[in-house]
């Protein structure tokens, strides 16, 4: 599966589209939706928009980006309840720490190309993991819990709308930085080591280093997500560290669409949707058909998402928005 970015010009701005899109999501507390999931899908929504930046701009597949949303979500939480610092600290603390973490294993895995790097950061991801396991800071099995939301510039976090304000501007500000690296000339650079690497270096580009400043963003970006869903949860798992997580923002930035911006956002929505509201659809379609099997689907949420998975591979290879892209060029070239 290949990335597929539209390079035709279109007389739509889509800053002006990303802005009403934003601009949607703030009003979504008014019209009852419960803020704390539309922060939970945030979260994962700007984990898989950073994951994109790094597979689909840039063409490198990490199977370990689990290790930089579980370090920054533990970084922050300590920061937050054991240090006592505020909350934006915390955030900066726990971004910075997964960046840190991210330096190290580019370092390492950077050198190598294809399945050899993704093997390479899925197996660092796991030894960082079962560090967490054993680390007596992380809690364990038990976790990181009671972390406390504190303050955000005078701002009491502790009122679950504030919180989602703050958690939308941090996300609208994330994007844009992806947004802006992608149109600057270093993300052209990322897009050129995609499609034909051996021609950039060609061209005098130092591409180890462009690639390894791209992971370091990448990871960065992903442990503030990481620190974002501590801060609003309130604890950090060893789930948030574990090599599925790795495997679930694969998930929600193909079926979403990779090498598109919006696509990891839709793609984060479908599959944190399911895992959340699976066991009602369940139960409406037990009642609707009659079929009791339908009772359990709840407890099936890896059975579903793989089904969805093929489904996206055989039927929508470009993933959600990547398909209604090429729909929507393809309709305008025969205007």
């Amino acid at each position: 599966m290949t990335a597929q970015v539209s390079t035709s010009k279109s007389p739509f701005n889509p800053v002006y589209g990303y802005a009403l899109l934003f601009g949607a999501i703030a009003l979504l507390p008014a019209l009852g939706v419960y803020p704390i999931f539309v922060m939970k899908v945030l979260c994962f929504a700007l984990f898989a928009c950073a994951f994109n930046l790094l597979v689909g701009f840039t063409g490198l597949l990490s199977f370990g980006h689990a290790a930089f949303l579980g370090t920054a979500a533990y970084g922050a939480g300590h920061a937050l309840k054991v240090w006592g610092l505020s909350a934006p600290l915390g955030l900066i603390f726990g971004a910075l720490a997964a960046g840190g973490v991210g330096l190290a294993i580019g370092l390492l895995a950077i050198k190598r190309t294809g399945i050899y790097f993704s093997m390479i950061t899925l197996a660092l991801s796991q030894m960082l993991y079962f560090f967490f396991l054993q680390a007596s800071f992380t809690g364990g099995e038990d976790g990181l819990q009671s972390v406390p939301r504190g303050s955000f510039f005078g701002l009491d976090l502790a009122n679950d709308l504030t919180l989602y304000y703050v958690v939308l501007a941090i996300f609208i500000a994330a994007f844009w930085l992806i947004y802006r690296t992608v149109h600057s000339p270093f993300g052209q650079v990322l897009t050129s080591i995609r499609e034909n690497e051996p021609r950039a270096i060609s061209l005098g580009y130092d591409v180890d280093r462009f690639k390894l400043l791209a992971f370091v963003l990448s990871a960065t970006l992903a442990g503030l997500a990481g620190a974002t869903k501590t801060l609003v949860l309130g604890f950090a798992t060893l789930t948030d560290a574990v090599w599925t997580t790795s495997g679930l923002v694969i998930l929600m930035t193909l079926v979403g669409g990779m090498g598109t911006l919006v696509g990891p956002m839709v793609g984060a929505l479908i599959i944190i949707a399911l895992e959340n509201k699976i066991g009602d659809l369940g139960k409406a379609l037990a009642d609707l058909t009659g079929i009791n099997w339908f009772n359990g689907l709840g407890e099936s949420v890896s059975l579903v998402t793989g089904l969805i998975f093929i489904v996206c591979v055989l039927a929508f290879r470009r993933g959600v928005v990547g398909e209604a892209v090429a729909l929507w060029d393809k309709a305008r070239a025969k205007v």
